[in-house]
């Protein structure tokens, strides 16, 4: 720990301030001010932006993380892709922990293996909710049983809709989704 942030701490000891609040305040006061330094909040949360594109267009961008599965001539990998920021996470049997432990690098074990590997960096990065617009031709296919074994991994591969406020005319009202009505 350097010295100036040790002045800091204490210099914020003595007047007793929290160092632990995300916004410095004396006592037991509630701050006014709360900053949220989580950018996909509103995306947990159900009201973010998620593109729709026309009426018109042909299905594109309809979600906040995409799941793309890329098979190359040695290797398969798995990629997790948000609408604005690109490429968030990915897995692929051309890593050398996960090539290690695999007979052959494309085989249905591996297809296992990697979607096992992939829900469980999911979770640690806090995404529950992926779009997949993967279509496997049958269900015994091996990208049938990686879909399979994402979603045994504890990840749903169907992203919720998103909340759009409903107008003063409408019949129907949705639950908010941040209201917990149990």
């Amino acid at each position: 720990m350097n010295t100036i942030s040790s002045k800091t701490i204490r210099l914020a000891e003595k007047l007793g301030i929290s160092r632990f609040a995300s916004t410095a305040v004396s006592g037991n006061e509630v701050s006014q001010v709360f900053t949220n330094r989580n950018p996909r909040n509103l995306e947990k949360m159900r009201i973010g932006y998620k593109p729709d594109g026309f009426h018109v267009d042909s299905l594109g961008k309809r979600y906040w993380h995409k799941l793309e599965l890329k098979v190359t001539g040695r290797y398969v990998t798995a990629i997790i892709k948000h609408f604005e920021n690109g490429e968030v996470l990915r897995a692929s049997t051309s890593e050398w922990a996960i090539k290690k432990q695999l007979y052959k690098t494309k085989d249905t074990s591996a297809y296992v293996n990697l979607g096992r590997v992939l829900a469980d960096r999911c979770l640690q990065c806090g995404l529950l909710e992926i779009g997949c617009f993967i279509q496997p031709a049958s269900p015994d296919q091996k990208v049938a049983q990686f879909l399979k074994a994402v979603e045994d991994g504890g990840v749903s591969l169907k992203e919720p809709e998103q909340y759009k406020a409903p107008r003063p005319s409408d019949p129907y009202r949705p639950e908010k989704p941040w209201e917990v009505t149990e």
